[in-house]
């Protein structure tokens, strides 16, 4: 049984909260993936203190021990993502609110855009379209990263489209950020072509479905599942992102472990597949001139 002193300081309530989460079988990889960072994490957020080793000696107010603690107590008896009990998460530096029902911030792709694209990136990138945005966190991370452009979200669910819209207004990127409800798989057409497409769509095939851990079940179907191979998604974005990219324009997507069966189903298509040295799997790229030479005249034949 741990001795639990009067008095906390930062370091002391991370190394309590940490053996916490090391004694439960706890699942990790919604911004975090492993215990120490989690409890990290779990306190910094909820006390406001600075992540810096000059924090670890401060005292924590009662207050402030209780309130980490319940959040831990959470954590470890309804194994929900850590962000959803806190309600925010950092990704990529940045701060966004998340709500259960919405997929969890976590995609490489906005780690991908912050080192460059070299040398695949449009020099100028005026307009960007984020597919599937869930939070927004990906069109929100490049409204950052490309001051001068504008972006649209394009989300089918109203439950994100409402934490988009409370992310885009905490981010004060309400004149370049914009976000349609339309649903992807369905033809979909835009009124100006785009620099940058991204997309990190629900790809999660039927099989690994059905294995998820308790955090990743906690998650909306919606967000995550997509058909026996995983490409119920993508494949109909894919066969409309010609219509959508600018001439010299950039698509980049995930596909997570459905990366074989998306390499299966388009053998013939150039797709570059990206060292994601942070972690992940399966985020590729397509140039505009690739993605137009290797688009099937009856592409849209799956959409009908």
């Amino acid at each position: 049984m741990l001795d639990i002193p009067e008095r906390h300081s930062v370091g002391s309530l991370i190394e309590l909260i940490y053996h916490q989460f090391e004694s439960t079988s706890l699942s990790y990889g919604h911004g975090t993936d492993n215990a120490w960072d989690e409890a990290v994490a779990l306190v910094l957020t909820l006390t406001g203190f600075a992540d810096d080793p000059a924090s670890l000696g401060l005292v924590v107010s009662q207050e402030q021990v209780q309130s980490c603690l319940s959040a831990a107590a959470q954590r470890t008896t309804t194994r929900q993502p850590l962000p959803y009990i806190l309600g925010e998460c950092r990704y990529m530096g940045w701060r966004f609110l998340v709500k259960p029902g919405v997929v969890v911030p976590r995609s490489p792709i906005g780690y991908l855009l912050q080192e460059g694209l070299q040398p695949w990136m449009p020099k100028t990138v005026l307009s960007v379209l984020d597919l599937c945005s869930g939070s927004g966190c990906l069109g929100i991370i490049a409204a950052h990263l490309f001051p001068q452009a504008t972006v649209c979200l394009v989300e089918v669910d109203q439950h994100a489209i409402a934490v988009a819209n409370a992310n885009i207004e905490l981010h004060g990127l309400q004149d370049r950020v914009s976000i349609r409800r339309a649903d992807v798989t369905l033809p979909l057409s835009f009124e100006t072509r785009f620099d940058l497409i991204l997309t990190n769509p629900p790809y999660v095939d039927a099989a690994d479905m059905r294995t998820l851990p308790a955090e990743f079940t906690a998650e909306p179907d919606l967000g995550l599942a997509a058909g026996d191979d995983g490409l119920s998604v993508i494949a109909p974005i894919l066969e409309q992102a010609s219509n959508w990219l600018s001439e010299a324009g950039l698509f980049v997507g995930e596909v997570g472990a459905s990366a074989r069966a998306l390499n299966t189903r388009y053998s013939s298509w150039p797709l570059l597949w990206l060292d994601l040295p942070l972690g992940g799997e399966g985020v590729f790229l397509l140039e505009a001139a690739a993605l137009n030479s290797h688009t099937a005249p009856d592409s849209h034949s799956a959409l009908e």
